[in-house]
């Protein structure tokens, strides 16, 4: 990547406009982030112990609005967003920004913004909602849920661009999008929180990609999260944003990979 990483409001807000029309064409990519996290969560919920779960100070509720919160960082940020940089760069539409007065940070930023706007307020929707149908009640420690909220998607985007560097299609962009799908949809608590894991399985699965914001928007709810175990996902989360920027930096394809 060049070394032109300035950031101007105007033609970022310009081009999130273009690529939310873009993105309005995709029904496909609609569908999966609009509907797929309302619809998951809930199919979890047989397999959930509520035993285990009320053991740990968690309820059926708590649970399923995490779940939910996690399958949006997953579905409407991360999988939407491999294709999306996918199919801009193999129609050189990437290649074309480039030569304008874009910058790298803008180009990439910008076309993040419609997929990161759906997934924060999906997200918002689906607290108000469960606090409402899922009797989970308002945030023990709402000062937790802005920086679990921003860890997911932040993390999510950046992901997503490193992803994109190594997938050739968007069709094969299904595919290399499974393995974080699924480590994470397993160990980072989004499926199965990682209270009722055994603890050096836990310790492990807490420091997967998306774990920090799990942690942070479960324990905003719950008001368990204890100070040490805050920075800690907090520490987690910034190393892992750090890492994926530079990695971003370092491998993302301009190039049609043909």
């Amino acid at each position: 990547m060049r070394g032109r990483y300035g950031v101007d409001g105007r033609r970022l807000g310009a081009l999130g406009r273009a690529e939310l029309a873009l993105l309005g064409r995709n029904r496909g990519v609609v569908f999966t982030a609009l509907f797929v996290p309302l619809v998951l969560p809930f199919s979890l919920r047989p397999a959930l112990d509520q035993a285990a779960l009320k053991k740990q100070g968690l309820s059926l509720g708590t649970t399923t609005l995490t779940a939910a919160i996690g399958f949006t960082f997953l579905f409407a940020v991360y999988t939407s967003l491999v294709n999306t940089y996918v199919a801009r760069r193999e129609e050189l539409v990437l290649k074309r920004l480039r030569t304008g007065e874009l910058s790298d940070a803008e180009i990439l930023t910008g076309s993040a913004l419609p997929a990161v706007g759906i997934g924060l307020a999906q997200a918002l929707l689906l607290c108000a909602g469960c606090a409402v149908l899922l009797h989970t009640g308002a945030p023990r420690a709402p000062y937790l849920l802005l920086p679990g909220l921003l860890a997911g998607l932040v993390v999510g985007a950046g992901l997503a661009a490193l992803t994109a560097s190594f997938t050739r299609t968007v069709e094969s962009g299904q595919v290399t999008a499974l393995p974080l799908v699924f480590v994470s949809m397993l160990g980072s608590g989004i499926a199965f929180p990682t209270e009722v894991m055994p603890k050096g399985l836990a310790s492990v699965c807490d420091l997967l990609p998306l774990s920090p914001a799990i942690r942070l928007v479960r324990g905003g709810w719950t008001g368990q999260l204890s100070v040490h175990d805050t920075l800690g996902a907090l520490a987690t989360a910034l190393a892992w944003t750090i890492l994926a920027v530079f990695a971003v930096r370092r491998w993302f394809r301009w190039e049609p990979r043909r």
